[in-house]
């Protein structure tokens, strides 16, 4: 799975002598008008079902994230290190990258997981994030993998039933816990964000008095934290 990440990380093309810049620097400028219409062509191809596929509801890509615990994080740079894994549009293009991706139980150190619909970055600063929150579950270590499971084929099977509320989920890999969230468009809606804790007892079968806590973006962007300073919720 390393070897899949790698190959996300963008090329750096690297320093070049200094004698030699001016000689290469018009060569460098066109490479990178070609990469950047074939990184703009490919951004344009629509990803559709394959014939006698399943479709879903909404296309949705996966992304992933890793990053050293400690050093200050500005979005900047937190976009930066966020990689792109894949979109799809139906049930077997999500089993074909779903199967070969590492379980959230088995990845190691601050590293993260994101399933949000196509367009969405997982960001809480995006357009479609903006105004939302999100509900926070903390797991003790060994029950990530199978709430991660649970989680995402319930957003796909759009068993929350809160329309278009819906932006993405994400697992986050921790040395002491593991924390699975689920972000919503609205945090001012009371109904909807009721809804979707409902919904997430249920579909990862918690015990009732597991303590879930709901966090506005607005308030992440403030602390710079996506799980500290919570509003708890039994």
């Amino acid at each position: 799975m390393n070897n899949k990440f790698d190959a996300l990380k963008d090329d750096d093309s690297g320093d070049h002598d200094q004698n030699e810049e001016n000689s290469t620097q018009k060569d460098g400028e066109k490479e990178k008008t070609e990469r950047d219409k074939s990184q703009n062509s490919s951004k344009r191809k629509a990803v559709v079902p394959g014939p006698a596929e399943h479709p879903l509801q909404y296309n949705y890509t996966f992304w992933y994230s890793r990053r050293t615990p400690g050093r200050p994080t500005s979005s900047q740079s937190y976009e930066q290190n966020i990689k792109q894994i894949g979109t799809f549009a139906s049930v077997e293009q999500f089993w074909r990258f779903y199967s070969h991706m590492v379980r959230p139980g088995d990845l190691t150190g601050h590293s993260d997981f994101h399933l949000f619909k196509e367009g969405i970055k997982p960001m809480w600063e995006d357009d479609a994030n903006k105004n939302g929150g999100k509900w926070i579950i903390r797991l003790r270590k060994g029950l990530a993998s199978r709430c991660w499971e649970n989680l995402i084929l319930a957003l796909l099977g759009e068993q929350f039933m809160v329309g278009e509320e819906i932006c993405g989920a994400v697992v986050s890999v921790r040395f002491q816990e593991d924390i699975i969230s689920i972000w919503n468009k609205t945090a001012s809606d009371q109904a909807t964000t009721a809804r979707i804790r409902d919904t997430l007892r249920r579909v990862l079968n918690l015990p009732p008095n597991t303590i879930m806590e709901y966090k506005t973006h607005t308030d992440s962007i403030k602390d710079n934290s996506s799980f500290r300073n919570t509003k708890i919720t039994l």
